[in-house]
C-alpha cells in the first residue's frame, strides 16, 4: 500500500484504503480490524493522504504529510509518548521537534491531533507505508 491509496473522509473518523472508483464516487475500506466498506459519493469530501501537507515557514510553504510521518516513524518508531488528547502545548512541542519550521499561525492543535491519530492508525494497520524508498529497495536487493 502507498500513501496515495489511503484516504480520509470529512466528518468520519479514521482512515480508509481506496479500493476502486465507481460511477458516482469511490469504494473505501476502513483501516481497522472491522474492515468495513463504505461507498462515498460526490457529496462527501474525500482527501488522499498523499496530497495533504502541513504549512511551514520554508520557501516551499508546506511539507508533505508522507514526509512528516516518515520522520515521526524514524524518530519515535511507534512510541510517541503522547496521544491525540494531549494538551495543546505538548502537541505543539511534539510537532516542533518533528517539523521545526512548521507555521504556528496556520497549523492548529486539531491538525496535530489528526496527524498523531492518523500516524497511529497507519503504524498499526499499514506499517509498510512508513518505510522509506531506500529501505524498500535495499530489502528488494537482499531478496535477489
Amino acid at each position: 500500500m502507498k500513501f496515495n491509496e489511503i484516504a480520509t473522509v470529512s466528518g468520519k473518523p479514521g482512515l480508509y484504503k481506496v479500493l476502486k472508483p465507481t460511477r458516482g464516487g469511490v469504494i473505501l475500506e476502513s483501516l481497522d480490524s472491522k474492515k468495513s466498506k463504505l461507498v462515498v459519493g460526490a457529496n462527501h469530501r474525500v482527501s488522499i493522504l498523499g496530497e495533504i501537507s502541513m504549512y511551514t515557514m520554508t520557501e516551499e510553504g508546506a511539507s508533505p504529510l508522507e514526509e512528516i510521518m516518515k520522520n515521526i516513524d524514524k524518530e519515535f518508531d511507534g512510541d510517541l509518548g503522547l496521544d491525540a488528547d494531549a494538551e495543546a502545548e505538548e502537541l505543539k512541542a511534539f510537532l516542533k521537534h518533528v517539523l521545526p519550521d512548521y507555521d504556528e499561525n496556520k497549523v492548529y492543535p486539531s491538525d496535530i491531533k489528526k496527524l498523531i491519530s492518523w500516524y497511529k492508525i497507519i503504524k498499526a494497520e499499514a506499517p509498510d507505508v512508513l518505510k522509506s524508498e531506500e529501505a524498500e529497495s535495499s530489502e528488494e536487493n537482499k531478496a535477489e
